[in-house]
């Protein structure tokens, strides 16, 4: 396994589930993953294979079926599955997000509801913010929710949907304007129920799923539009049951899903040193192995420092959420150092290969497609460090 990206003070339990992923890693999903992902196929069997052993009940409490895990636990488990395969963690992390957002913010009833199916994997979540001319200003958000009697009434278009198609359940986001004093006020979460699938949806009439956006990475899992034309959403399925806290449920579930981007680079990176590392010692040049040159030597000791410094970070993150304390700070360093070493990590691997490392025989060729996403998910590197910015100012701020 190596030294690198060890975590300290984990409990038996803890060691016992990832020892587990790892295995199931090993065995299940990196055999396949370079040729599902060619082929932009869904993993149905690596899917099961998570459900069986209840990674979707990972972080959801006991009393509704899950395990109830740690933050921390879940993403140490997502970095293992994204070391495998990224798009695999992608399917497990907006399932996630709605978990937390529900058991963090939702009715009674709404938690008797969901929570069990979706620890059993039986519903599977998606989350639903972004829009097609919104980017990362999320106050511009034009969805809207009208109420009408016990109902309201959903019109709008969101984009880059992860489980779009295959999930079961999506909290999406959208303007009520019920008096809030700011456009952040204005904002509510509704928890639809719909059949998963593409097209017209046959359960929640006015729902569509066009179908797959093409992407030049993160295959296998269905990235997707929904399209909301007159949708009539029952008011107690409101998160929380009260609008206009939509923004900040939203913004909760962001700041667990930066933690989890931190960990998928950590995982990516981390089977990029892997790679390089091993095929720097069988590849041979000049009458010597390349690793024994001092170019790559120098080239591999950067690259397993990045890794090391990356996962760290995400265990640091991840801790403070699971002490209770605000980690937005940490959050938003864990997210941008990850995916920005991720993406030097795989590119140094890709330079190590050589030419080979353009060839689709090769796993780097695939890492380097997947790399550049994560520079863009939950948040880019920029919304990162306007987040870091301020938290540092409301820290170090000089009086006067």
């Amino acid at each position: 396994m190596g030294r690198l990206a060890q975590t300290d003070g984990l409990t038996e339990i803890q060691r016992d589930i990832l020892a587990t992923v790892r295995e199931f890693v090993d065995k299940e999903i990196i055999p396949v993953a370079t040729e599902l992902e060619h082929k932009d196929e869904y993993p149905t069997a690596i899917v099961e294979g998570m459900k069986q052993l209840g990674l979707f009940g990972l972080t959801i409490p006991e009393e509704y079926g899950g395990l109830g895990e740690s933050l921390l636990t879940y993403a140490l488990v997502v970095e293992e599955i994204a070391r495998g395969w990224m798009s695999v963690s992608g399917i497990v992390n907006t399932h996630f997000i709605v978990a937390h957002m529900i058991n963090a913010h939702g009715t009674q009833e709404q938690k008797d509801h969901f929570l069990p199916r979706m620890a059993a994997g039986e519903i599977r979540g998606a989350f639903s913010m972004s829009e097609p001319g919104l980017g990362s200003d999320v106050a511009a958000i034009s969805t809207k929710g009208v109420k009408d009697g016990d109902f309201y009434v959903l019109n709008g278009q969101k984009m880059w949907l992860t489980n779009g198609g295959t999930s079961s359940l999506v909290a999406v986001l959208c303007r009520t304007d019920e008096g809030g004093s700011t456009p952040y006020k204005n904002m509510t979460t509704f928890l639809i129920e719909k059949t998963p699938g593409f097209g017209a949806n046959p359960t929640v009439p006015g729902l569509t799923v066009p179908g797959k956006i093409e992407k030049m990475g993160y295959k296998g899992v269905d990235t997707t539009e929904l399209v909301l034309q007159d949708v009539r959403i029952p008011a107690d399925r409101i998160l929380g049951g009260v609008p206009g806290r939509g923004f900040y449920q939203m913004m909760d579930g962001v700041e667990v899903g930066r933690v989890n981007v931190a960990a998928r680079g950590c995982g990516v990176a981390r089977r990029a040193f892997e790679l390089g590392i091993s095929y720097a010692q069988q590849r041979s040049t000049f009458g010597k192995k390349i690793a024994e040159h001092q170019a790559i030597q120098f080239k591999l000791a950067e690259m397993a420092t990045k890794v090391e410094a990356a996962h760290q970070m995400m265990v640091m993150a991840a801790r403070k959420k699971d002490s209770g304390e605000r980690n937005d700070l940490e959050a938003g360093m864990a997210k941008y150092l990850a995916s920005e070493y991720c993406k030097e990590v795989v590119e140094d691997a890709f330079r190590i290969h050589g030419g080979y490392g353009f060839s689709k025989e090769y796993e780097i060729e695939r890492l380097y497609r997947e790399a550049p996403m994560l520079l863009i998910g939950e948040g880019t590197a920029e919304i990162q460090k306007m987040i870091i910015g301020r938290r540092l100012l409301e820290e170090y701020r000089i009086a006067g």
